[in-house]
């Protein structure tokens, strides 16, 4: 038998900067390219597998791998036995044999099949690793992928050299990039470049890499992992996309402390910039007091979206006149140009912020409003200006019950939408809103009123903060609530993957904005209206749209338009509603499990609630599924569930047995056992109570209702045989078993409760 020795494999692709956004993606699809072929097809496991990514280089180590290849069992099944000759003698042309005899027959699925075993020696891995690495080279998808020269080969970015080592020894051949006009080219393996046609773009497999592009381009030789990865650090390289992280994040922490400020906490730039430099020097730089009077919002934007720099903050938490920004490169003057170079663009940067800044502010937003008419919502939606109107009709009745003045809830529909049309929100989309309660206040308008335009968009992450202000609340109820029963009037709803519309988003935050401020809100009433207010719209377009058309063929438009009125008003305004919302509240429904199932409720819990069907009240809702919740922990639910299930069970088989139903109310004057008048009495009671509290929103004590049946069902089961030689008893004992289901169903469907 062969030993088993095991190396490391080290495999680095060095080329053009990658985009910091792509990196991560590509080195974990590499790494699972070349494992699942290792292991999956060519039965070679090994101990581990890590990736690493620099903005020049993606490279993998496997650790443990063994030296050869173990000798493989090739299984290929033939024709069925009985096949005709035809099929039977190509088969074992193709396996290398001359008589079926020499096949073995093997049932599969019910059918006898000729198979044939046939044991393949192992190769060793050097010579398999090769052609692997470049498949899975060739087999990694880019969101973008270029082709330089001539080259076939398709790669993020011109590729420079390829490090394949194993086992200490350089993997033999290269990578053929190919060209189009030479006879004979293609990309591919190549095992011996001097052989055959010949080839350009060709980078062989090599044991040398080299380290940062400026501070030490000089190649050099690896033997394994550890020897690579702590040469790449003496050559100014860090090849832990980890390492840099910390390294960015603890000297910009000390360089803030160190001038008294504190870094500004930015997770998502700090991760960009990691992928951005493989030697990071962090240097500070100083904003021109000029620009200080511009938002912060504002210039934290342009740094962070056009130079990548970190804000930093005052012991007050103002923004302070500082910026860290992350250099690749080390230098004479401890980056004194490097940073004079920056102070230089930021300026011109932020000189471009501050106009637009004191340009916008030229115009009041309201004087902006009409401009909205001019910016298409949707070819089947309208404008912007279209939606600000839905928004503003139907924030105006929501706030009775938000609570939201309406006269500054109807401002803050109107103006919410109007930044859209200001330089700055055209430069910078991310401030909409923000800029809209600055330029709000400029204005005088009211604190409230500025505050629903800047939160009108709020919720729009689970981690995002949910507006409570009443009239923040309404206009971004309004906002969402007119986005998706537009959607869905016009068929435009999510399908799998696909919302392109942040459908679902919209649906999270109107849950949260209902439940985290506790809103009464019934979504049938809701949704009906806002379904409505875009029917009644497309209705005017469709009326003008044909009169134009009668106008322009010289018609009579009177009785024709009157028609049109009336036929959309009953096919599309009442038929199209009724065919949306319970749509919707499905939709709504599915949002909510998801949203509940994060808080850790069970999904079970929420399917029993949501049977009982006719619920819209959020709110309310939650409370029944928390109340049910604490039910079913207690002792008393636990074994109550058990009972259910027994008379469920019991029921179910007895009627099919039957063919008969038994879900009529038993009779009390053929109860036998005192059992039975116990378990009727207390069935009563208990839906008497339930129903007492269900319409006093008391769900806990409708559990404690339910939780009083848990003796008298203990007993009926311990003392009263169900089925009875008596047809007539047995009858009603399966009706008073019925009743159990049913009076249980008053809070919940228990038959959905998993466990």
């Amino acid at each position: 038998m062969r030993e088993e020795r095991r190396a490391e494999l080290l495999f680095e692709i060095v080329s053009e900067e990658i985009p910091a956004s792509m990196q991560l993606r590509a080195a974990e699809d590499l790494k699972r390219l070349i494992t699942d072929t290792l292991s999956k097809i060519h039965g070679l496991y090994f101990e581990d597998s890590e990736t690493f990514t620099t903005p020049r280089r993606l490279a993998i180590v496997v650790r443990n791998l063994p030296v050869h290849q173990g000798d493989l069992t090739e299984y290929k099944r033939g024709p069925q036995v009985g096949a005709p000759d035809q099929a039977i003698q190509g088969f074992l042309r193709s396996v290398g044999l001359k008589s079926i005899e020499e096949c073995e027959i093997r049932p599969i699925k019910g059918k006898d099949y000729y198979v044939v075993d046939r044991t393949k020696e192992g190769r060793a891995t050097i010579e398999i690793l090769p052609s692997l690495l470049f498949q899975a080279m060739s087999k990694l998808s880019w969101p973008k992928s270029m082709r330089w020269g001539h080259a076939d080969f398709a790669w993020i970015r011109p590729i420079h050299s390829i490090v394949g080592v194993f086992d200490g020894k350089k993997l033999a051949g290269g990578v053929a990039l190919g060209q189009s006009d030479e006879p004979g080219a293609f990309y591919g393996y190549v095992s011996n470049p001097r052989v055959g046609a010949p080839i350009s773009n060709f980078v062989d497999f090599s044991n040398k890499t080299a380290g940062h592009r400026f501070l030490a381009p000089k190649p050099f030789a690896v033997k394994g992992f550890a020897d690579y990865r702590a040469k790449l650090k003496d050559a100014h390289v860090l090849l832990d996309p980890a390492d840099r992280r910390a390294r960015i994040e603890k000297d910009a922490a000390a360089r803030a402390k160190r001038a008294g400020l504190t870094l500004r906490d930015d997770p998502a730039l700090l991760d960009e910039v990691t992928g951005l430099v493989e030697w990071p020097v962090v240097l500070m730089g100083a904003i021109d007091e000029a620009f200080m009077d511009v938002p912060p919002e504002v210039l934290i934007t342009s740094m962070r979206a056009h130079q990548k720099y970190f804000a930093l903050t005052d012991a007050k938490g103002n923004l302070a006149p500082r910026f860290i920004l992350v250099a690749n490169m080390v230098t004479a003057d401890k980056g004194k140009a490097i940073v004079a170079g920056n102070e230089r663009v930021l300026r011109a940067r932020l000189s471009d912020a501050k106009f637009f800044w004191d340009q916008d502010r030229k115009h009041s937003l309201s004087s902006r409003i009409p401009a909205l008419n001019g910016i298409i919502y949707h070819e089947r939606l309208g404008a912007l200006g279209d939606k600000v109107d839905r928004i503003g009709a139907l924030a105006a009745e929501l706030a009775a019950v938000t609570g939201a003045d309406r006269d500054r809830t109807r401002s803050a529909a109107r103006l919410a939408k109007a930044d859209l049309t200001t330089e700055m929100v055209g430069e910078f989309p991310e401030l909409q809103g923000v800029m809209g309660r600055y330029y709000a206040l400029h204005d005088g308008e009211a604190q409230e009123v500025a505050d629903a335009v800047a939160e009108h968009y709020a919720p729009q992450g689970p981690n995002d903060r949910c507006p409570t202000a009443p009239v923040s609340v309404t206009v971004a109820l309004a906002d969402k609530l007119d986005t998706l029963a537009g959607f869905w009037t016009i068929g435009e709803t999510p399908t799998g993957s696909r919302d392109p519309y942040g459908l679902r988003r919209a649906a999270l935050g109107v849950i949260r904005l209902i439940l985290e401020n506790g809103l009464r809100l019934p979504l049938v009433p809701v949704l009906n209206a806002a379904t409505q207010m875009v029917l009644d719209q497309q209705l005017r377009e469709n009326v003008l749209e044909t009169r134009a058309a009668l106008d322009d063929l010289g018609l009579d438009e009177h009785v024709a338009v009157e028609t049109l009125e009336v036929e959309v008003e009953e096919d599309a305004r009442y038929g199209e509603i009724y065919a949306v919302v319970p749509e919707l509240l499905g939709f709504f429904a599915d949002r909510l499990k998801v949203h509940l199932r994060d808080r850790g409720v069970r999904h079970d819990q929420i399917d029993a609630v949501f049977a009982l069907g006719g619920e819209d009240d959020i709110v309310r809702l939650l409370a029944r599924v928390e109340a049910l919740a604490s039910f079913l922990e207690s002792e008393d639910g636990a074994n109550l569930l058990v009972a259910y299930r027994r008379a469920a069970n019991i029921v179910r088989i007895e009627e099919k047995k039957d063919a008969a139903t038994y879900d009529q109310a038993p009779d009390p004057a053929a109860f036998a056992q005192a059992e039975e008048k116990a378990l009727g009495a207390a069935l009563d009671t208990a839906a008497g109570a339930m129903d007492a509290a269900i319409a006093g929103e008391d769900f806990a004590a409708a559990m404690a209702a339910l939780a009083g049946l848990r003796g008298p069902v203990d007993t009926f089961f311990d003392q009263v045989t169900v089925n009875a030689d008596d047809a007539t008893l047995r009858a009603n004992r399966l009706r008073l078993l019925s009743a159990i289901e049913a009076t249980m169903g008053r809070v919940a469907d228990f038959s959905k409760i998993e466990g």
